[in-house]
Formats: C-alpha cells, sequence, structure tokens
C-alpha cells in the first residue's frame, strides 16, 4: 500500500514538473535577437539553433569588427518583415523561456536563420539544423563570410 501510495504521488510530481503546452503561439512577434522572440507576453527561445548575443562582435571577410549580434537580428528582422509568427513549442529553458519552433509565412525561421548564415546550429540540444549549417558554412554565408566564436563559448567566457 504504502509503495503504491509512493509511486502514485512520484507520477504526479513528474507531471507537475513536465512542461505543459496548450498548444502552437501565434501572433505578431517582437523580434528581440536572433533566436529569441515575444509573443504577447510569452518569451520564446528558438529550438536548436543559437545565435550570436547581442553585445557580441565578430570579424568581417576583411578583419573588420562589427557587431554581428545587432546584424543577426536585424536579417531575421528584415526576413520577417512583420508578419505574424508560429511557434510550435518543445520544451522551457533553465530562464522560463517557451523553445519552440517558429514559423512565419509557412517557413522554419529557425532554419532559416542556420540556412543563411545567421545562426549555428546548437547540437548541444539538436541535430535538427547541422546540414544547414555545413551548407551555409561552404558557401561562406553570413557569420561564416568572416570570423566569429560559438555563441555558446562567447557566453561562458563573458559571464
Amino acid at each position: 500500500m504504502l509503495k503504491t501510495i509512493f509511486s502514485c504521488l512520484i507520477a504526479l510530481l513528474l507531471c507537475a514538473a513536465a512542461p505543459r503546452f496548450d498548444g502552437p503561439i501565434s501572433g505578431p512577434a517582437i523580434i528581440t535577437d536572433g533566436d529569441s522572440i515575444r509573443i504577447g507576453r510569452e518569451r520564446i527561445r528558438f529550438f536548436g539553433i543559437d545565435a550570436p548575443e547581442m553585445h557580441q562582435s565578430c570579424n568581417d571577410d576583411l578583419g573588420k569588427r562589427y557587431a554581428c549580434g545587432e546584424v543577426s537580428r536585424d536579417a531575421l528582422r528584415a526576413h520577417v518583415d512583420g508578419a505574424p509568427i508560429t511557434c510550435n513549442p518543445v520544451d522551457r529553458d533553465r530562464y522560463g523561456r517557451t523553445v519552440a519552433r517558429c514559423y512565419a509565412n509557412g517557413e522554419d525561421l529557425n532554419a532559416w536563420m542556420v540556412a543563411n548564415g545567421w545562426a549555428v546550429a546548437y547540437r548541444e540540444f539538436s541535430r535538427d539544423y547541422v546540414q544547414a549549417e555545413e551548407r551555409a558554412h561552404a558557401a561562406r554565408l553570413g557569420l561564416w563570410k568572416g570570423e566569429f566564436m560559438l555563441p555558446s563559448l562567447w557566453r561562458r567566457r563573458e559571464h
């Protein structure tokens, strides 16, 4: 009897701790950086990709420093061009943000950012965008035109 009660209690705790999603999150978005947006009050981090941080700088193809975090964000803003965004939640991160695959006009924005070289595949969490990254790297698109530090390494170094 005690074992059954204990098992039920563990199951309840696991269910309570699991992320809960009521379905897609849609609407006009505020693009905060190359892999994060806000729709209403919901903060959303793009699943499986990692874009430069807003204060991160990189070198262009001539070795000149530029604000690659801002350029990455601006590329996403220009591409979305005010279209509503729909995000399908996958998880929650340690900051309480929804982690999701996001779309505008039916296009996977996570994939677009990596395919155009403005973000990298975040291999620590997913391998979904590795091929898109490899193609962008080979074509020297976006960040790949010059030199940059992986955003995850940059964050570790700066904090």
